[in-house]
């Protein structure tokens, strides 16, 4: 039986070398690979991606445009990880968790964008909240998130890790730092796409003192809705809509073991899983919730949620190469 072949356009990537990473040593699908002398050669590259069932690429915006234009091959599957067709009408959304029938689209689909970190995280939470009624499509929706600096790819890791050895001490380094402030972050428009919102959510991302981890929060004054859900309602719609899905825990409302000391809600414990974690955290007396969703920004954010798309596209155990 002939196994698929794969091709990973943007291998010595951040992401890309993630996934090759994962499945290196699998023997249910073959990596084939560029000679890494000609891997900026574009004929070259469009040979291996017209040779593969399914070509993943790890490019920047413009160059996977130029990348899916070179296609020629009607049997290669592209699965996109950039930006590029996130919101695009022709392309499928690859988040399998997202509604009841997005696993079979993507699993017939030619065309799969890879989600964005911090979507996943928003959409996991808000998506089967608007859709169930529990929050209406014009709610004021804010997201506060902060991620590892592995986020932002080799160039930032090599600029993070350079300034962390010249300034070795913690003092001496901002564990937090916002961006983004201009409000038009390339992630609002699949957010809003997707968890079916009226408006961009404001969202304010940042980078912390930490190489991964991610938490995605999403507060909710519920005092500000005419007929509010309480605390539990928020949780039952998640627990239900995800209660067969394994990389998508949700975690008992009000989950006192989530905090350090009790107090401190810890950042990086999804760390090397394929998980986004899910929490409730509630008051019905004051109206006020708050959403988090906890994730590795380089697995579920990234490469692994990419090697579960790649899986169900070639129709192979969606568990395959990941852990949760």
């Amino acid at each position: 039986m002939t196994v698929p072949k794969v091709f990973i356009d943007g291998e010595a990537g951040t992401t890309g070398l993630q996934i090759y990473q994962r499945l290196a040593d699998r023997e249910d699908l073959e990596v084939i690979s560029i000679d890494p002398d000609k891997r900026k050669v574009a004929s070259e590259r469009a040979k291996m991606i017209n040779a593969a069932d399914v070509a993943i690429l790890c490019l920047p915006d413009d160059a996977a445009r130029e990348a899916v234009s070179w296609v020629t091959n009607p049997q290669t599957k592209i699965l996109d990880a950039s930006t590029a067709h996130r919101t695009a009408d022709e392309w499928v959304y690859g988040f399998p968790e997202m509604s009841a029938d997005q696993r079979s689209h993507i699993a017939t689909a030619n065309r799969v964008s890879n989600p964005g970190c911090y979507p996943t995280g928003f959409l996991a939470l808000m998506s089967p909240l608007v859709r169930g009624g529990l929050l209406p499509a014009t709610f004021p929706a804010t997201v506060n998130a902060i991620s590892g600096y592995s986020g932002g790819g080799k160039k930032l890791i090599a600029q993070y890790e350079g300034f962390r050895a010249e300034a070795p001490a913690e003092e001496s380094r901002s564990p937090y730092s916002p961006y983004g402030l201009g409000f038009r972050h390339k992630h609002v428009k699949e957010m809003q796409k997707y968890a079916r919102l009226h408006h961009v959510p404001l969202f304010v991302p940042a980078v912390g003192d930490f190489a991964q981890g991610m938490v995605v929060q999403i507060p909710l004054p519920l005092w500000s809705l005419e007929d509010a859900p309480t605390g539990k309602q928020l949780h039952e719609k998640l627990s239900s809509h995800y209660a067969n899905e394994p990389f998508v825990p949700v975690a008992p409302l009000n989950d006192q073991g989530q905090l350090r000391d009790g107090s401190f809600f810890e950042t990086k414990s999804a760390n090397q899983t394929n998980e986004v974690q899910l929490f409730v955290f509630a008051n019905d007396e004051t109206k006020e919730a708050l959403l988090i969703a906890r994730l590795d920004n380089l697995g579920k954010g990234a490469s692994g949620a990419a090697v579960q798309n790649l899986n169900i596209m070639l129709g192979l155990s969606e568990k395959s190469g990941l852990s949760s």
